[in-house]
């Protein structure tokens, strides 16, 4: 069967992208933000306190703003979370502390905790002195390699503790996954930028970009030259398939196209597929199906090879997913794929059974679905390489090949650090910072021991 390959950028007017890829949830307005206030029961030992990463005191930020004091709720979120904007607007809120809000039942909802940070954050006074200090210099020097969520957390409680710190960043740009791999109607504008700026008013923080861990530097010469090293440089090498037509024209990482369309200057310039297929369950597969139909993608379908409930994302995102026209397929694993000179034509899937105990079988059934693009979202692992290039010593790794670290979140390598999603985790923002938040903590004991 003949299939034209229907890759083409403006596919939809510069309008229209503008309407598609606003704010996917507006700000509240005062009267809105007192309302919601008004709903929290400012729990002692409250429980979604206890279910965020960060700890944030959530009832007593709430407080704050039902006293008509968002300055102040803005400063109790940001001691706690210096990344508090971009976690109100990018957290898994719905399985974090709303799911462990006491008014989350069937018979009503959680309060707003997300929307009541954002607003909070963005009510901060910004002509008032800037709400951290530093305190005397130490003459202590720390690298952090990745500025990414971990990282400038990680940097920003050391450098209130007087340290000198100097990031080493591989791309152009500090931020990490908010910057380059979050979809763009949850960050929008340059607020992943501002968000940066506001952390390095703290002073002592240096960033140097487009320096690599294994290509530019080693961990040998940071070893020799700081103090201390924390490295927090991600996930940075998507899984593969590895089926035939793998490496077909159309087949794409997931990570990488959402990237290129946060540094797009003109989404209208972006090429999309007609009938685009993505592999994969978790956020990342959600925000690259919905962008695809938001940039006029007509056909758009997200194919997992497990039952639905065994999804990474949650109930939240897969509803964003199927308001959007995106169609799901379960019980489906990739066999191979099918194209031309132009590209990929076809995916073939063959059916999957699952056992009580969750194994997975395939079965002889195929499933076969026309495309244009294929997007992998299949997750990443990290590319341990880069410390076998030279004569550093090399960090133990755990069994998901993540660097493994003590409770001081210490590599086996003594004053090597680690943390966000180089190590094991749940791969969020806020678990991110949170990560950086105690391994800060823990390098200013054992600068000071």
């Amino acid at each position: 069967m003949s299939v034209d390959h229907d890759i083409q950028a403006a596919r939809l007017t510069s309008q229209e992208i503008k309407n598609n890829f606003t704010d996917i949830h507006p700000p509240l307005t005062m009267k809105q933000a007192l309302v919601a206030s008004e709903r929290c029961l400012f729990c002692y030992d409250a429980p979604c306190i206890q279910a965020c990463p960060t700890q944030i005191d959530i009832p007593l930020f709430i407080k704050e703003i039902n006293t008509n004091n968002a300055h102040g709720a803005a400063k109790e979120i940001l001691s706690a979370n210096i990344l508090g904007g971009s976690c109100a607007k990018v957290c898994p809120t719905e399985t974090l502390c709303e799911q462990a809000c006491v008014r989350n039942s069937k018979e009503e909802a959680p309060v707003d905790i997300a929307l009541l940070q954002r607003y909070a954050i963005d009510h901060l006074d910004t002509t008032q002195a800037y709400p951290f200090s530093r305190e005397q210099p130490t003459g202590k020097h720390i690298a952090i390699v990745g500025a990414g969520p971990a990282g400038l957390a990680c940097a920003h409680r050391l450098a209130q503790k007087g340290h000198k710190i100097t990031i080493y960043e591989a791309a152009k740009k500090s931020g990490g996954l908010n910057e380059y791999g979050i979809a763009q109607y949850k960050l929008v504008n340059n607020y992943a930028q501002e968000e940066i700026d506001f952390v390095l008013k703290i002073g002592g923080i240096k960033i140097q970009y487009e320096t690599a861990l294994g290509t530019d530097i080693s961990l040998a010469s940071l070893r020799s030259t700081h103090d201390a090293v924390f490295i927090a440089i991600g996930l940075n090498t998507t899984n593969s398939l590895n089926i035939p037509g793998e490496d077909l024209k159309g087949v794409e990482d997931a990570i990488d196209y959402i990237s290129e369309l946060r540094q797009s200057k003109d989404m209208t310039q972006l090429p999309v597929g007609r009938r685009v297929v993505i592999i994969g369950a978790g956020m990342t597969a959600i925000d690259i199906a919905v962008q695809s139909k938001k940039l006029g993608a007509e056909e758009v379908s997200i194919v997992y090879r497990r039952e639905q409930q065994s999804m990474g994302a949650s109930m939240y995102e897969q509803e964003l997913a199927l308001t959007n026209g995106i169609r799901f397929i379960f019980n489906a694993q990739p066999y191979q794929i099918r194209g031309n000179k132009q590209g990929a034509t076809h995916i073939q899937f063959k059916e999957t059974t699952q056992d009580r105990s969750g194994k997975i079988s395939t079965t002889d059934k195929i499933i076969e679905l026309p495309c244009d693009v294929i997007f992998k979202a299949i997750g990443q692992r990290l590319n341990t390489s880069i410390f076998t290039h030279n004569a550093d010593p090399i960090p133990e790794f755990d069994k998901r090949g993540r660097l493994k670290v003590d409770e001081q979140f210490q590599t086996s390598i003594e004053k090597v650090y680690a943390g966000g999603d180089a190590i094991n985790g749940l791969d969020l923002v806020v678990e991110a910072v949170s990560h950086g938040n105690q391994a800060a903590a823990a390098i200013h004991q054992q600068l000071k021991d």
